[in-house]
């Protein structure tokens, strides 16, 4: 797949370059040279540009296979990167959006709506970030408020009353972080969430297709299932907000990138994640039909394996999995308690050994 669609897929120009890019980037402009020069001259250059081009997939393929945390981070944000309308547009027929959350406005940065995905009747939920910025300003940059997670819960039991399946694409670097959101209770808005789709009587497929954010995500990010795209990230705060927090300074994100453990073979790795969708070689923006080709794949697959499963033993498997996230395990030697004895006047004070997990007097 990879030889057939160089020309495609190793077209840089066709948007920002990032900085791991620029060797690849060189590459192709030498083939660009050669393919110019046979044009003007009549040499052929067929043989010079079939070797640049085997090297440049050779090297893109080891260039994203070892992407650091936050290389990942800077292609979930590309500017190119499909987004979840056009997942719809691309996979999901007969598509009907349905708005509002009753209680104050229909928040647009969360599309809601029926169709028909892989030949599955389910309802879609999905964040919306916006492509210019008259879009993405409407969208709130796909940040949002306490009535698009109220509408989004709604949603959901419009399709538990049906009997539908839920499908959630996540792509927000996290909830509205406004005092209006603050004051109609975003918190609020996303525990509600979290517990009612908990027992939400019909199945969840969740998926990151870029940014994963905080409460944001997780707002819509309960499910049976749930997976992220090869080069999306999934975390408790974005790197450049954990950076601000540790370091006061956005310039550590870098390094915070990589203490989160967001990229999807770490979180799949730590149990947060039950599966990784494939992208094309490059990055979904390359190839944006391939992209929302697997992901129609993995979602067809996951609807069809759990609309098998009877309703109480799903609940029943997602309690169990929401339960064991986050659970640790101890090294080194279990000594036996020993309860320090008390002096009269004294204050004594415990912490916890990294290897034992025991009280050790200080």
């Amino acid at each position: 797949m990879a030889d057939n669609n160089t020309g495609k897929q190793g077209q840089f120009s066709a948007g920002p370059i990032l900085e791991f890019e620029r060797p690849l980037v060189q590459i192709e402009q030498q083939i660009m040279e050669l393919e110019r020069q046979q044009i003007t001259t009549g040499r052929d250059c067929s043989v010079e540009a079939r070797e640049l081009r085997t090297t440049l997939v050779a090297l893109m393929k080891k260039t994203y296979a070892n992407l650091k945390p936050w290389e990942k981070v800077q292609v979930a944000r590309h500017q190119k990167r499909p987004q979840a309308v056009d997942y719809i547009r691309m996979i999901v027929r007969d598509f009907c959006e349905v708005c509002g959350d009753r209680q104050f406005r229909n928040d647009k940065s969360i599309i809601t709506g029926f169709g028909r995905l892989a030949g599955h009747k389910c309802m879609l939920i999905a964040h919306r970030k916006g492509r210019d910025i008259k879009e993405k300003v409407e969208c709130y940059f796909g940040c949002a408020h306490p009535e698009g997670y109220r509408k989004a819960l709604l949603k959901m039991k419009l399709a538990e009353k049906f009997h539908l399946p839920v499908v959630c694409l996540i792509d927000t670097p996290g909830a509205y972080p406004g005092i209006g959101a603050e004051e109609r209770g975003i918190a609020q808005a996303i525990a509600v969430n979290l517990m009612e789709m908990a027992r939400l009587q019909t199945p969840i497929v969740c998926v990151v297709i870029a940014e994963g954010g905080s409460g944001g995500a997780l707002g819509i990010g309960v499910g049976d299932r749930v997976a992220a795209m090869e080069h999306a990230y999934y975390s408790v705060i974005s790197p450049e907000g954990c950076a601000a927090i540790l370091w006061k300074t956005a310039e550590k994100a870098p390094e915070a990138a990589e203490c989160l453990k967001l990229t999807p073979k770490d979180l799949k790795k730590l149990k947060i994640i039950d599966d990784i969708v494939p992208e094309p070689l490059g990055g979904a923006h390359r190839d944006p039909a391939v992209a929302a080709s697997n992901l129609e794949h993995y979602l067809a697959e996951s609807l069809t394996r759990l609309n098998r499963i009877p309703t109480e033993k799903l609940l029943h498997q997602r309690y169990e999995k929401l339960r064991h996230m986050g659970e640790f395990f101890q090294t080194g030697p279990s000594a036996p308690a020993i309860k320090p004895k008390r002096q009269p006047g004294k204050i004594e004070t415990h912490e916890f050994s990294s290897l034992t997990q025991k009280p050790v007097k200080v």
